[in-house]
């Protein structure tokens, strides 16, 4: 049996939204992402890490779930999803309650927010789409 060959990490996640204006607002203004690349009624792609490169890529599910065209210059395969997604980004511990004052002062709701057995804590959201978003110290992912 063949061993796969190893990974680098994480190049990119996606989650859809239906109103992509409205998901770009969120995500660079309230987030702070800058959104590097868009095309209207389809997608808009956010960066959240320059080293590596690390992307969020917003879609509308309804444009991208069907197939390419043939001969299309890009073949990326369809794709979509229903109902909300979840997404998680890394931050430091000690501006966990930054976060916290900034997503009440920008009136997003707190679902949770609790320490892992191991002590790490996480806050969780939603975005506009209803997508789960967490904060979350890195190492909640650490063995205790």
């Amino acid at each position: 049996m063949s061993r796969p060959p190893p990974i680098l990490g994480t190049l990119e996640s996606a989650l859809y939204a239906d109103d992509l204006e409205e998901a770009i607002r969120f995500w660079t203004d309230t987030i702070g992402l800058e959104c590097f690349q868009r095309v209207d009624g389809r997608h808009a792609f956010f960066r959240t890490a320059s080293t590596p490169p690390q992307v969020l890529l917003v879609f509308r599910a309804s444009a991208t779930e069907s197939p390419p065209k043939a001969g299309a210059r890009f073949p990326v395969p369809s794709h979509g999803a229903n109902g909300p997604g979840h997404y998680c980004l890394a931050v430091s511990p000690d501006l966990l309650d930054a976060w916290r004052d900034h997503l009440i002062i920008s009136n997003v709701e707190i679902e949770a927010d609790f320490e892992w057995p191991n002590g790490a804590r996480s806050i969780y959201f939603r975005d506009p789409a209803g997508n789960s978003i967490e904060l979350a110290d890195p190492t909640i992912w650490t063995e205790t």
